[in-house]
């Protein structure tokens, strides 16, 4: 264990923000036995313009005007930072050098925040933690001099546009010059790997409390008159990640099963021909805490991905949330898909596999299973994987001679 530190942890996802987070989870674990500082990404300014009816976004500018207070207690020994300062929308900036000068701009600018709220909260010898931040807190341990740092790999960011256009050339320049890497799956610690031979498979942490715990009520009103068998999805329905094509084909191709999709779509689901089949069914999001009963509706449940950059390295949480509530998943395959969840899930690549899988699936379901896949489940949790952080942390300590307790 870690014990008695103090951590700062920047990354991409603020503390007021309504979907999953692994850092926000992982900050929680931190703080059991150490002292955090939780930083939110800075407001830039087309942000700033663009979106000053937006609520959170008119709380972020009151604090760049000292109207509100920017560094809030959010738990014993744990604090929330909104940093003051404004940056600088740069990305669009085609030329290297003029980004990278402004980039070390906006990067002090944050950093002073930083230092100020270490400087009041009495941080010292920190361990920062950066969870994919490769832009904002690049030049971050140059300028905060912290202990130990440490770049967090949960997605491969390079394969959307916007990170890839100046995150070829900094993301790895930013593995190579943190003290370690570490990464949720085998395929992002691989890719950090080439850049930092201090790199890390941890595992990822899930919150399986609500599906664990399910007991047996009264299914949703607007699942009880779909037919079965039913193939379910929770989550975002986003073309970037999802295989429109193959829940195409299985509709058509199985018209007496029932597609169910649970969760808000992009433009090209909303447009797509899922709309004209009388099998498949657009339920809407769902508050998170009424998952549990549709995923209980399930026949079967399905992570149709679609493969490329984003998808092929991740880890789907939605897998863990599935099988802790004992229900079989036939998803796409992918190398760490294969090398994680294979024995506990049925994984193909196409129509024909999925259709045969889920038969298969149906045929093989059974109460021994079901508790099989609960147990597995109930392995992957924060706990399990924050001490993967801690051990990793404490080999590279070891290796450069610095103490860590």
């Amino acid at each position: 264990m870690i014990v008695n530190r103090d951590i700062v942890i920047v990354g991409q996802q603020p503390w007021d923000t309504e979907i999953g987070s692994n850092c926000k989870n992982i900050a929680v674990e931190f703080n059991k036995y150490n002292r955090v500082l939780y930083v939110n990404a800075p407001l830039d300014r087309f942000t700033m313009l663009k979106g000053k009816g937006n609520i959170k976004i008119k709380k972020r500018i009151d604090i760049s005007k000292g109207k509100e207070a920017s560094l809030i207690s959010i738990g014993k020994d744990f604090w929330n930072l909104y940093p003051k300062t404004i940056v600088e929308s740069i990305n669009w900036i085609a030329n290297k050098k003029i980004f990278e000068a402004l980039n070390f701009i906006n990067n002090r600018r944050l950093a002073n925040n930083i230092q100020e709220a270490m400087n009041k909260l009495g941080f010292e010898n920190i361990i920062l933690f950066n969870d994919n931040d490769i832009f904002r807190s690049y030049y971050l341990k140059e300028l905060l001099s912290p202990h130990i740092s440490v770049y967090y790999s949960r997605d491969y960011m390079l394969a959307v546009d916007y990170w890839k256009k100046h995150g070829e050339k900094l993301e790895p320049l930013l593995i190579a010059k943190s003290d370690l890497c570490v990464a949720n799956s085998t395929h992002l610690s691989n890719y950090c790997k080439q850049y930092n031979p201090n790199s890390f498979y941890v595992g990822q942490g899930c919150d399986l409390t609500i599906f664990s715990n399910y007991k047996e009520e009264e299914l949703p009103k607007d699942v009880k008159d779909i037919p079965y068998p039913r193939l379910g999805y929770i989550g975002a329905l986003l073309s970037l990640r999802l295989d429109i094509d193959l829940l195409v084909s299985i509709a058509k191709e199985k018209p007496e099963w029932s597609l169910v999709l649970v969760g808000p779509e992009d433009d090209a689901f909303k447009k797509s021909e899922l709309h004209q089949l009388k099998n498949v069914f657009f339920l809407g999001a769902k508050p998170s805490e009424e998952l549990p009963s549709y995923i209980a509706s399930f026949t079967i449940c399905i992570n149709p991905q679609v493969l490329s950059e984003v998808t092929i390295g991740n880890y789907p949480r939605k897998i863990d949330e599935y099988l802790a509530m004992g229900k079989p998943v036939v998803a796409t395959s992918t190398p760490f898909m294969e090398a994680v969840f294979s024995e506990f899930t049925y994984l193909g690549n196409d129509a024909n596999n999925y259709i045969r899988l889920c038969s298969k699936a149906m045929q093989e379901d059974n109460e021994y299973k079901q508790k099989e896949r609960m147990a597995f489940a109930s392995t992957h949790t924060w706990e399990n994987s924050v001490f993967q952080i801690y051990q990793a942390i404490h080999t590279v300590a070891i290796q450069q001679k610095k103490m860590i307790v």
